[in-house]
């Protein structure tokens, strides 16, 4: 393939939690290589995925802000991802490689997976995996989240309270994510459960603005960026660790 036909790569790029230093050595390389970077940012503040790896820019770069509205509704997030899809397809189509940065990891919830869908069966992708928000609240809060036989659930949080139940009662272990205004009715879930006291809060792992807390003294008005981590086994490495204990950080 000569130079002047090769098609542009499209990297899905997870930047990790927060903290820069968490990302990998394979993102670092891409991130500095690439010619175009492209990241989601909130219609309503700057792009936490570009703060994260701002450090490790160099110059030059051409950038694509994904502008997305913070909405329940689908539809006007699809067509920001469809004409962000045809930007990123164009660099691609020239022959540029496009890093596209994704906070945590870019198939765990990520926004990457929008574009992979409307880019993937036309252009080469790559994934590079980054760690996830609940590998790095369970580190900070010094909590191992399974151990030997246990099982582990994922449960969003906007499922209903009979979902959510049955989720938890399937596993030793569990991550409750995208909080925000379902924090009240989750603590409650969790307090009739018998599980207030082995369940920590954790907002905003690895940033500036951390916070960590046994769950009953977490607050009611939790960030979408907040996640519970709980555990309801029996397993002896872990129930040291699950309970309502340490101080607020």
């Amino acid at each position: 393939m000569t130079v002047a036909s090769r098609r542009g790569r499209l990297y899905g790029v997870g930047v990790g939690p927060g903290d820069p230093e968490l990302l990998t050595l394979k993102a670092l390389r891409i991130l500095k290589a690439a010619p175009v970077i492209a990241y989601p940012a909130s219609d309503s503040g700057p792009s936490i995925a570009r703060r994260i790896v701002e450090g490790h820019l160099p110059a030059g770069q051409e950038e694509i802000e994904i502008l997305v509205p913070m909405r329940v509704d689908r539809a006007p997030a699809k067509d920001v991802y469809d004409a962000a899809a045809v930007r990123i397809s164009t660099h691609l189509e020239a022959g540029r490689d496009v890093a596209v940065l994704c906070e945590g990891d870019p198939f765990f919830y990520g926004s990457f997976m929008y574009l992979f869908e409307r880019l993937a069966a036309h252009h080469p992708v790559e994934i590079v995996p980054g760690i996830t928000s609940i590998n790095a609240a369970s580190a900070r809060a010094l909590r191992p989240l399974a151990a030997r036989n246990d099982g582990f659930t994922v449960i969003p949080a906007p499922l209903d309270d009979a979902a959510i139940e049955t989720l938890i009662e399937r596993a030793e272990g569990f991550a409750i994510l995208k909080l925000g205004r379902h924090m009240p009715r989750i603590r409650a879930l969790l307090s009739r459960l018998g599980l207030e006291s082995r369940s920590s809060y954790v907002e905003r792992a690895t940033q500036a603005d951390e916070r960590i807390l046994p769950l009953r003294r977490a607050p009611d008005a939790a960030p979408y960026f907040a996640l519970i981590l709980g555990y309801r086994g029996s397993e002896p490495a872990l129930l040291g660790l699950a309970g309502d204990t340490g101080d607020a950080r």
